[in-house]
């Protein structure tokens, strides 16, 4: 019984130090624009033509 606290206790402990690593990596790989570039980007992924009226 002692060994599965253990473990269950270290599942809690782990779990959130991983989630707060990986978000750190994405937030590590994040590309940084300027306004102007960011908008552009934003139109070119947009497609007029292809909207439902």
């Amino acid at each position: 019984m002692t060994g599965l606290f253990l473990v269950v206790v270290l599942l809690a402990v782990a779990a959130p130090l991983a989630l707060y690593a990986l978000v750190r990596s994405e937030h590590d790989q994040r590309v940084e624009t300027d306004r102007e570039t960011a908008e552009r980007l934003a139109r070119r992924d947009t497609d007029d033509e292809s909207r439902v009226r």
